[in-house]
């Protein structure tokens, strides 16, 4: 799948929320504009960890948005889901590529690291990720990004920008002033009582 990849970025939470509260907010974020949906879940077995991205995979189809899987190949691969995003200790994006396809959509964290990011794109990943560029209640210890990065990157790659960690519809702005081209966000979604509105906000500054 080839698409623009611009606009908002959601990320599931699924340490604090139940499967089913979970599923509820992600259906009022993909109906208010998401453009790419990312099932992050560190925490469950296999079989919770199945159930749930089928479940995803069926909603994101709904709203013609991709859904992205973090780390996990096989999974993706059996649900056939869009993609993958892959950290620093996953699998390779060679590797990925191989077993996915030329179709799909891999994404890769590069924290604060350009030369990261430069390994990344000559590997054939479909976008680059930066971040944290706030405190982040996902990742309190996270590295952290300044927004010069984002710059740096669109100067030097073609490849779309992710920006991701601790942002809000008040910080979001410079974020994308600074060539983001998705804002990607867990939290700030995941945690609002009116996720519709809230992605809305988030989706309005596109």
């Amino acid at each position: 799948m080839r698409l623009e990849l611009k606009g908002l970025y959601a990320i599931t939470d699924t340490e604090h929320l139940s499967s089913e509260i979970m599923l509820t907010k992600t259906e009022e974020i993909l109906r208010a504009g998401t453009k790419l949906l990312q099932y992050r879940n560190k925490q469950a077995d296999q079989n919770t960890r199945l159930t749930e991205a089928k479940q995803l995979v069926d909603l994101c189809k709904q709203f013609s948005v991709p859904l992205i899987i973090n780390d996990d190949i096989t999974l993706a691969i059996k649900i056939n889901a869009d993609g993958v995003h892959l950290g620093k200790t996953d699998l390779s994006i060679a590797d990925a590529r191989e077993r996915l396809g030329n179709n799909a959509i891999i994404g890769c964290s590069c924290y604060n690291d350009m030369d990261r990011a430069s390994d990344a794109v000559n590997a054939g990943a479909d976008y680059i990720a930066f971040g944290a560029f706030f405190s982040s209640p996902t990742k309190p210890d996270a590295a952290h990004a300044k927004l010069d990065i984002i710059q740096k990157a669109k100067q030097q790659f073609t490849l779309p920008v992710v920006a991701i960690g601790g942002i809000t519809p008040e910080n979001g702005q410079s974020l994308i002033d600074a060539g983001a081209d998705m804002l990607a966000v867990i939290s700030g979604l995941y945690a609002s009582e009116t996720p519709f509105d809230i992605t809305s906000q988030y989706v309005n500054l596109f």
